[in-house]
């Protein structure tokens, strides 16, 4: 959910194009196989360890999501890239 919601951001502002409507994103990445982890108090209260080295607060919950899901933030952020709970894309 917090990625739909930065995608939406940024995409409202002008700083992402889509080749879709935005609307249609949801049903995209369920076809696509992937899993919408809802935001809960969990989620947005927890100490991640190690900190992000980005204050970006979007980073920050997507981190915080996989360390109580037990997930891995699959990124092409380099600044997110060497964080433990992620795995890079190359």
């Amino acid at each position: 959910m917090a990625t739909l919601w930065e995608i939406a951001i940024k995409h409202r502002l002008g700083k992402l194009r889509l080749a879709f409507p935005l609307d249609a994103l949801p049903r995209l990445l369920k076809e696509m196989g992937a899993e919408i982890v809802e935001i809960n108090e969990r989620h947005a209260l927890a100490d991640v360890y190690p900190e992000p080295p980005t204050r970006d607060p979007f980073d920050r919950l997507l981190l915080a999501q996989c360390q109580i899901e037990g997930l891995r933030l699959v990124t092409l952020d380099r600044a997110l890239a060497t964080h433990p709970l992620a795995a890079a894309l190359s």
